[in-house]
């Protein structure tokens, strides 16, 4: 009796395991090993930081030289120095920016924050041959690091160039956050190394599936739907909060409350809304979504357009991820969904 009751348990708990194993109890990861990206990431905020302020004008030709793609955009786009013809003037420019006491500090910080960069690194080019493997027509950029002056460009990209703003990812906590009135808690908060991977494969996304101006909020929501389904499959390690740019309190209640989501936007009659501001108003970055209980975040489009999709891949496994991405009529992946929470 003791025998076979061992067997027993010894059975059923092999059968939980493979349940739990094909039921997404372990993520099913391809091995893309194989792959040939590597992602090794220069230091353009080194090079940079690192120019002569006595005599910037050769340093900074050498740096146009090195980065001919990125370094105008990076003064005139990110810096906001006036896009001037004159080198020696321009020259001037960067010698009063680096020898600004604060912005010395922050470079300083920024170096210590991220003196070792490798980790980063492994990450992206396990990201970036995911990317490929599900989307081969996928090409991994150059990427680069780069310091803003905190103007909010943590992930852009230029041409076959990623820039990555390093001072914009310097922890939660970072006290020169708290003292710009322009930068509420709801975005600082995400303002954290474990953000870059997200920030910078949803910039991607977006080069390889541009955003669409235009159409009706259900559109708006498979767009989002299919951005963060691409998260799921390049970040599979990433939780699923941060690929959200939620809390986990804050998905927690959207899963909880899904029905709850559905019928406020059909009850309302704002899945076919064309209006600009409706729209952004459940698109959009925000504390919490006005008309929804204050639990809810901003942004809760990504979270039901995630589920529209998801519901859309379930009912269609001829459907691969590349497929989904080509696939440009928003309705007719809406529609397949039938998605009904």
């Amino acid at each position: 009796m003791q025998k076979y009751l061992k067997n027993h348990i010894l059975s059923t708990l092999f059968l939980i395991s493979a349940i739990m194993a094909g039921c997404g109890g372990k993520k099913q990861i391809p091995d893309v090993s194989n792959i040939p990206i590597t992602v090794k990431i220069e230091r353009f905020d080194r090079a940079f930081a690192g120019l002569d302020t006595l005599n910037a004008l050769p340093g900074l030709k050498l740096l146009q030289d090195q980065y001919p793609t990125f370094t105008n955009d990076y003064l005139t786009r990110i810096l906001f120095f006036e896009n001037v013809a004159d080198s020696a003037m321009r020259a001037k420019m960067v010698q009063s920016f680096l020898t600004n006491p604060d912005i010395r500090a922050l470079q300083d910080s920024v170096g210590k924050k991220f003196a070792d960069i490798r980790p980063l690194e492994k990450e992206l080019t396990q990201a970036f041959r995911l990317a490929k493997h599900y989307y081969p027509k996928f090409h991994a950029p150059q990427v680069l690091t780069f310091i803003s002056a905190i103007n909010n460009y943590g992930a852009i990209t230029i041409d076959s160039v990623l820039g990555i703003g390093l001072d914009m990812y310097m922890g939660a906590d970072f006290p020169v956050y708290r003292m710009l009135p322009d930068l509420p808690e709801y975005m600082v908060r995400k303002f954290t190394p474990e953000n870059i991977p997200v920030n910078v494969m949803t910039v991607l996304y977006q080069q390889l599936d541009a955003p669409k101006d235009g159409g009706t909020l259900a559109a708006q929501l498979v767009y989002l739907g299919k951005q963060q389904y691409f998260l799921e499959h390049t970040l599979p390690e990433t939780d699923e909060h941060l690929r959200l740019g939620y809390t986990s309190e804050q998905l927690d209640f959207c899963n909880k409350s899904e029905k709850m989501i559905w019928q406020y936007f059909v009850e309302n009659k704002l899945l076919y809304n064309q209006e600009g501001q409706v729209i952004a108003r459940y698109t959009g970055e925000g504390p919490s979504t006005q008309g929804l209980p204050g639990e809810a975040p901003g942004r809760i489009g990504a979270f039901a357009g995630y589920r529209i999709v998801q519901a859309f891949m379930q009912r269609h496994k001829e459907y691969t991820l590349e497929k989904l991405m080509s696939t440009q009529d928003a309705m007719l992946i809406f529609n397949g969904a039938k998605y009904r929470p």
